[in-house]
């Protein structure tokens, strides 16, 4: 009889999960995608080669790469317009698979939520794809600079009081992906822009991942996990 060929399931232990938004709990590249296509073609760039650095950074740090000589108050200028656009735009914003289900089993176990979003959009998407939210939550206007550097997760792991070595982050792009590592934390990759970004463990979707609490008041992941790919470069924001 030939041996199976459906990998074992990856095993890991933490004190805490980070969770970014976007992406990673919630399908938001619908709205992503409208926003951000206008406000590069009214600039005069390619949408498509846009959308390479979009997910992951608070706008004014996507819009620092894409436009780098460009005056940096503009930048946080049209960020708060863009802000306001994604925030009244909930059409196609939907929970990635499984994450309900993530979501309830991580019910009184220690999370927090690490977005670049503002408060006022985390909360607007996080309804529209009917999530529990956590109780601790790190977003834009909580920190001084935007993925990949490492400061949100570093704070949700002071705000839970857990080490950074012993939480695991929950990503889906390339600048999260950056963050989570830069920060010493493990990185379980979500969905299929993860993989190329070097995460610890790559997943489809959340459906792959099963939590537990283990007897020692740990956090156990059992991550059915597929092939690694090799890391890209992120590329770094100029603010």
């Amino acid at each position: 009889m030939p041996a199976s060929t459906t990998p074992e399931p990856v095993v890991l232990t933490a004190r805490a999960l980070l969770l970014d938004m976007d992406g990673t709990i919630v399908n938001s590249d619908a709205v992503v995608e409208r926003c951000w296509r206008d406000w590069a073609v009214a600039h005069g760039l390619d949408p498509h080669e846009a959308m390479k650095v979009v997910h992951g950074r608070q706008g004014y740090a996507t819009m620092a790469i894409l436009l780098p000589e460009r005056p940096m108050e503009l930048n946080h200028a049209d960020n708060a317009e863009m802000l306001a656009r994604e925030t009244a735009d909930t059409e196609g914003v939907v929970p990635v698979e499984g994450a309900p289900e993530f979501m309830a089993a991580l019910d009184g176990l220690p999370h927090a939520l690490v977005t670049s979003a503002d408060a006022a959009l985390a909360a607007a998407r996080m309804a529209a794809s009917a999530l529990p939210m956590p109780e601790v939550r790190v977003t834009a206007e909580c920190v001084g600079a935007s993925k990949p550097h490492p400061e949100g997760f570093l704070k949700g792991a002071a705000e839970l009081g857990v080490d950074p070595a012993e939480c695991i982050v929950f990503e889906d792009s390339g600048a999260g992906i950056a963050a989570g590592r830069a920060a010493g934390m493990r990185v379980v990759g979500v969905g299929p822009r993860a993989g190329a970004y070097g995460p610890t463990v790559h997943v489809p979707d959340l459906r792959s991942v099963r939590v537990e609490p283990a007897a020692d008041g740990s956090i156990r992941l059992t991550v059915h996990a597929t092939p690694a790919t090799p890391a890209t470069p992120v590329a770094s924001a100029t603010a």
